[in-house]
C-alpha cells in the first residue's frame, strides 16, 4: 500500500544522513517525491535545527542539494595520520596554491609537506642550532615563494623572546632572522617581501610601548646603503597589556566577498547581480536580524581641554595635599600617570575609517590588546596606508613631532573576555574570533589578577567593512586552561566553513550561513590548529598536542579518490587472463 507523502516524510526525519539518502536512491515512492521542495525544506530545518529565520544558502539551487551538500561535502572523514613530528603540533599553514603546507611543533622543527594524492614530507628545518625553543606558527607570502616562521628565541640567561625566520621555498635555505617580542606577536607579511614583526619596551611597572617593525625579507644580501627595516606604529600598553597576533587584512574585496553574513545584505545583493558561483538566491525576504552591539571604539581620556602637563602637575598637587580619595595604590597612580602624559603626545587615529573606496589599496592591521589587564581582551585595528608598505624611507619612519610621539588604534573591539584565536574569512571581509568570557558583571580593580574565564569558547564574528558583530556567537568546544596559562588555539575559514581546535580533544566544523555545527574531529590530545586547504574546501587539516596531524576529506572527495585510484583485483583478473590466452 502506498503511504501518504506526509508519513513517509516522518519516517525519513529519524533517518540517518547516510540513510536519507541512499534509501532514497531504491525507493521509487521516495524518488516520486524526492524533489518536492517542501519536504526537503522541512526535513532540512528540523534535522538540522537551523531557526526559521535563516534563509537558504544564496549559492544553493534547492533545498535537497543543500541537504546533500551539508552531509556530502564536510571534511569528516580521516584519510591520513602524519606522525613525523615528535611533540606537540602548534600550527599548520597552507600556501595559497595548495600545494604545500607548513606545521610547526615543540620538536623546534617546521616540516613542508606536499599535498598530492597521498601527502607527504618534502622538507624538515630543525631551527635548535639557532637556540630557538620551539617553532609555534608559519605563513607563506603571496606568492609561495618565502615561508615565513616564528618561535621562542632562547636569550642571555635563558630569557626567551621571539624570532622570526625566512625560508626560501625554491631551496629551502635560511635567508634572513628578525627578533619578535613578546614571542606571541607571531608576525606576518604585509606584501610579498615584507614583513610585520614586533618589540616591546618597558615604561613601568605594568606600563610600556609596543613598536612594530617593518622588515625586508632579504636582509642578509640588501645593500648597506637600503633600509631593511622602518618602524611602523608605536603604541603604549596600560595596566600590563602589549600587543600580540598580529595579522593583516586586505580591503580590496570587501564589496565582492565571497559570502554575505548579513542576510538583508544577502538580499539586496542577489537583486542586483549573483556572488556566488553555485547558483539562484534566497527565495523570500526574511525578518530582520536582531542588531548586534556596537563594538567599543578606543577613546582618549576626556581632559576637559586641560593641557598634559597641568593634569600632571594637578594630580601631584592633589595627592600631596590629601585631596585623592580614596587613596591610590601604586598601580592605579602608574595607570594614571601614563594616561595623562600621553595624552597630548599621541598621533589621532585616521579618519572615515569606515567610509573607504572599495578598490583602494589600503590595508588593516589588526591584532589583539587590552587596557584593564594583561590578558588580551580587545582587537585594535589600525590602517596602514599605501606609503608605508615599504622600508624605503626614514628607519624611524616619517619624523615625529613632541604631540605624535605615540600612535592611536583607529578602531577598538571589547570582546569581554580572553581572545585565544583569531583568523580571517578567505576575501578578509569578516573577523573570527575565538574568546573565553568573563562573568557579565565583572569588575577588575587589580591589571595583575584578571576575572575567571568560561570553559565554553564563543567564536564571534566581525564584519571588517562595518565594524559591527554580525551573527550569533558560535559555541560547541571547550577549553580548561586557567586564565594565566591560557594559550592560543588556531581556527580557520573557508568560503563556507569555519573549523576550530579545543583542549576537548576534537576540532569542530561550523557553516557559516547556518551557524550550525556538523562535525567533531576526533584526537587523543588537545587540538591547537585546523587549516582548510585554499583551494578545495573539503580537504583539512588538525594538528594536536598528540603529535599527529591528521587528514580530513569530505565523503565526496573520498568516492572520486578511490574512483581514481587502479582497483587491484580488476588488474589482477587481466592478469590472469592475459596468462592464459
Amino acid at each position: 500500500p502506498r503511504l501518504p507523502d506526509t508519513v513517509l516524510f516522518e519516517i525519513f526525519l529519524y533517518l540517518d544522513h547516510a540513510d536519507v539518502l541512499s534509501v532514497g536512491l531504491v525507493c521509487q515512492q521516495w524518488r516520486a517525491v524526492a524533489r518536492d521542495e517542501f519536504l526537503w525544506k522541512e526535513l532540512f530545518y528540523r534535522y538540522y535545527r537551523v531557526s526559521r529565520d535563516v534563509p537558504r544558502h544564496p549559492g544553493a539551487v534547492s533545498w535537497y542539494d543543500e541537504f546533500q551538500r551539508l552531509y556530502d561535502t564536510i571534511p569528516c572523514v580521516e584519510v591520513q595520520a602524519l606522525k613525523e613530528h615528535n611533540d606537540q603540533v602548534l600550527h599548520l599553514s597552507f600556501s595559497h596554491s595548495g600545494c604545500l603546507f607548513a606545521s610547526c611543533s615543540k620538536d623546534c622543527t617546521v616540516k613542508i609537506w606536499s599535498n598530492e594524492l597521498d601527502i607527504s614530507l618534502q622538507h624538515s628545518s630543525n631551527m635548535r642550532p639557532y637556540n630557538w625553543s620551539y617553532t609555534q606558527f608559519s605563513q607563506f607570502n603571496s606568492d609561495d615563494s618565502l615561508l615565513l616562521v616564528s618561535g621562542v628565541f632562547v636569550g642571555p640567561h635563558n630569557s626567551s623572546s621571539g624570532e622570526i625566520a625566512v625560508i626560501s621555498m625554491e631551496n629551502f635555505t635560511l635567508l634572513s632572522r628578525v627578533r619578535n617580542k613578546p614571542y606571541d606577536v607571531f608576525g606576518c607579511w604585509l606584501n610579498e617581501t615584507n614583513l610585520i614583526s614586533g618589540n616591546l619596551h618597558r615604561i613601568g611597572r605594568i606600563t610600556s610601548c609596543s613598536v612594530l617593525w617593518l622588515n625586508n625579507a632579504f636582509q642578509g644580501i640588501e645593500s648597506e646603503n637600503v633600509n631593511v627595516v622602518k618602524r611602523l606604529f608605536k603604541i603604549q600598553n596600560l595596566n600590563a597589556s602589549t600587543i600580540r597576533t598580529v595579522m593583516v587584512a586586505d580591503c580590496s574585496r570587501y564589496d565582492s566577498p565571497d559570502l554575505l553574513l548579513d542576510y538583508e545584505e544577502q538580499l539586496a545583493a542577489s537583486s542586483t547581480c549573483p556572488v556566488f558561483d553555485l547558483g539562484s538566491d534566497s527565495e523570500e525576504e526574511e525578518p530582520k536580524p536582531k542588531p548586534p552591539p556596537e563594538p567599543a571604539v578606543q577613546e582618549l581620556p576626556d581632559a576637559g581641554g586641560v593641557p598634559a602637563e597641568h593634569g600632571l602637575q594637578q594630580l601631584f598637587d592633589d595627592i600631596m595635599e590629601g585631596r585623592v580619595r580614596p587613596a591610590m595604590t601604586e598601580t592605579e597612580l602608574e595607570t594614571k600617570v601614563a594616561e595623562l602624559f600621553v595624552r597630548n603626545r599621541t598621533k589621532p587615529p585616521e579618519p572615515n575609517l569606515l567610509s573607504m573606496d572599495s578598490n583602494s589599496k589600503t590595508k588593516y592591521l589588526i591584532f589583539t590588546t587590552g587596557c584593564l589587564t594583561y590578558s588580551p581582551h580587545q582587537i585594535g585595528i589600525k590602517r596602514i596606508l599605501p606609503h608605508q608598505m615599504t622600508t624605503a624611507g626614514p628607519v624611524l619612519g616619517e619624523e615625529r613631532r613632541s604631540d605624535e610621539f605615540f600612535d592611536s588604534l583607529d578602531h577598538v573591539i571589547d570582546i569581554h573576555g580572553h581572545i585565544i584565536g583569531m583568523g580571517l574569512s578567505p576575501d578578509h571581509r569578516y573577523l573570527y574570533v575565538n574568546s573565553r568570557a568573563w562573568p557579565q558583571d565583572c569588575v577588575i580593580s587589580d591589571p595583575m589578577q584578571p576575572p575567571p574565564i568560561a570553559e565554553e569558547i564563543d567564536l564571534h564574528v566581525f564584519d571588517l567593512k562595518t565594524m559591527k558583530e554580525v551573527k550569533r556567537a558560535l559555541r560547541a568546544h571547550r577549553a580548561y586552561t586557567p586564565n594565566e596559562e591560557c594559550f592560543f588555539i588556531f581556527l580557520d575559514v573557508s568560503r563556507d566553513f569555519v573549523a576550530s581546535g579545543a583542549e576537548d580533544r576534537h576540532g569542530y566544523i561550523w557553516d557559516r550561513h547556518y551557524n550550525i555545527c556538523l562535525a567533531k574531529l576526533q584526537h587523543d590530545n588537545v587540538v591547537n590548529s585546523v587549516a582548510f586547504s585554499p583551494v578545495e574546501q573539503e580537504l583539512l587539516l588538525t594538528a594536536s598536542d598528540d603529535t599527529t596531524i591528521k587528514v580530513w576529506r569530505s565523503p565526496r572527495a573520498v568516492r572520486v579518490r578511490q574512483a581514481r585510484r587502479p582497483q587491484p583485483r580488476k588488474l589482477l583478473f587481466s592478469w590472469l587472463m592475459n596468462q592464459k590466452s
